[in-house]
């Protein structure tokens, strides 16, 4: 099977445009038994791939990088396509994605293990990190280039082999993705790509085949429980990066200029669709209103429109679902006595556009603080009592990510600490980097992405007692 072989279903749908709703193409739609058959191509390459020495894994990631690098602006423009977000961003997201292969090609030769000697002296201690074995691999919508290369990478450094299961939405950035490392020379059925409307029951069907050893799971806290639930029945090794809440803090002595430079970053990185988006400003009461007022002028600035329009900032909604939830929460938080200080209603013509908005006075029990918004909109809470602003950022489910700002590093630190989160940002709004674990606790997930913990995520370690 090729890397990037499209196991053929009866079905086919549609892949959208969601600037103007038009049909890019159509991708068949894979069965239960197309899901099977990835597998079975999986498991027959899974012990050749393991055996290869680390360097050669590691140089074929290396190859892999190089073409994606050289081939940047093919990638953004189909990520564009898809998805929607300005190709600015999206050459920003296609970077970010090449740079997954390189940095785990150097991890791959770097699964070290351990050797000690007994603490009772009477044997020694070998440990061999060893790979986890077939792999599943289901990724979302929002980041289709960065979310494929954080899991594929990883898992061929680690000696893995993958199943790959792009979201419905936006499956042909992943495709192109993987037809590289085939050109690289990744060998057949080690990456194996599959496109369905019928996610839960194939993705079903994988995790309950015995020969799959891991779930890599990015998507909603929802479908994450089913998943886990779902992979206790096989014990299988799960990594789950879900939901998010983020909290962005701005203390009293905070630079406001430059929370504000930041608050564009964390909110409006693709759009405010993604999970490490800041969903929640606290900001003291002494720097709500100049913070609030810089917020919604930069806001306003924001040029909104097609994403391959030279000059557009900020593209559309994925589809229309997702505009009907933002003018849900919007029209709660405002009925409830929140003031509009940016946008607020939806664009007119083809698209599913929503402008940067601003809300702030939201008061305490808007849908809006305790779902995720994942849109361009920013809900200010302003607080007196700092204990109180870090208790409500602590109130929710999730905790993936928070957002302080101070000019007292320690304080800022001493923040954060307190803030149940598995990363925090001080005084900056992008957190993710190749080389950090990233991921959340509490309902935001389980495990790590990035970083050496990433590779981890796909190995076993196997210890050797012996005289």
């Amino acid at each position: 099977m090729s890397t990037t072989e499209l196991l053929v279903g009866e079905r086919r749908f549609d892949v959208l445009d969601p600037s103007d709703g038009s049909v890019i193409t159509s991708l068949p739609s894979a069965s239960v038994a197309d899901g099977i058959a990835a597998v079975d191509a999986a498991h027959a390459a899974a012990g050749d791939w393991a055996a290869r020495a680390p360097r050669e894994r590691a140089e074929l990631l290396r190859k892999a990088f190089d073409l994606m690098t050289a081939r940047l602006d093919e990638v953004a423009e189909q990520i564009v396509r898809e998805m929607g977000k300005p190709l600015a961003e999206a050459r920003g997201e296609a970077a970010y994605a090449a740079e997954f292969l390189r940095w785990f090609s150097e991890e791959a030769v770097r699964a070290n293990g351990d050797y000690s000697v007994a603490p009772g002296g009477a044997h020694r201690i070998l440990v061999l990190n060893q790979p986890i074995g077939v792999s599943v691999l289901v990724t979302p919508w929002n980041f289709p280039a960065a979310m494929a290369t954080r899991k594929i990478g990883p898992a061929l450094a680690a000696g893995c082999t993958v199943i790959l299961k792009p979201a419905a939405e936006t499956p042909l950035t992943s495709l192109l993705i993987c037809s590289m490392l085939e050109e690289a020379g990744v060998p057949p059925g080690v990456v194996n790509v599959i496109t369905t409307t019928q996610s839960r029951q194939v993705v079903r069907a994988m995790v309950d085949d015995p020969r799959v050893r891991k779930l890599s799971f990015t998507g909603s806290t929802e479908v994450g429980r089913e998943l886990l639930s779902r992979a206790a029945g096989s014990v299988v090794s799960c990594s789950m990066e879900l939901g998010g809440n983020a909290p962005f803090l701005v203390l009293a002595d905070a630079d406001i200029p430059l929370a504000v430079e930041g608050a564009m970053a964390a909110k409006m990185r693709n759009g405010g669709e993604a999970c490490t988006a800041a969903n929640r400003f606290y900001v003291h009461a002494s720097v709500a209103e100049p913070f609030a007022a810089g917020l919604a002028a930069a806001m306003d600035a924001v040029r909104v429109g097609p994403g391959l329009e030279a000059g557009v900032q900020l593209g559309p909604l994925i589809n229309e679902a997702a505009r009907e939830k933002i003018e849900r929460l919007v029209g709660d938080a405002v009925d409830r006595g929140a003031r509009v200080r940016a946008g607020g209603e939806r664009l007119p013509g083809p698209g599913y556009f929503y402008p940067p908005t601003v809300l702030d006075r939201v008061p305490a029990g808007s849908a809006i603080l305790e779902e995720e918004v994942f849109g361009p909109v920013a809900p200010i809470v302003s607080f007196e009592d700092e204990a109180e602003a870090i208790a409500a950022a602590n109130d929710t489910e999730y905790g993936l990510v928070a957002y302080v700002y101070s000019r007292d590093l320690r304080h800022a630190m001493a923040v954060g600490e307190a803030i149940e989160t598995g990363m925090v940002g001080l005084n900056r709004g992008v957190v993710s980097d190749p080389a950090a674990p990233f991921g959340g606790v509490k309902q935001s997930g389980v495990g790590r992405e990035g970083g050496h913990h990433g590779l981890l995520e796909f190995m076993e370690p196997k210890y050797f007692a012996f005289d």
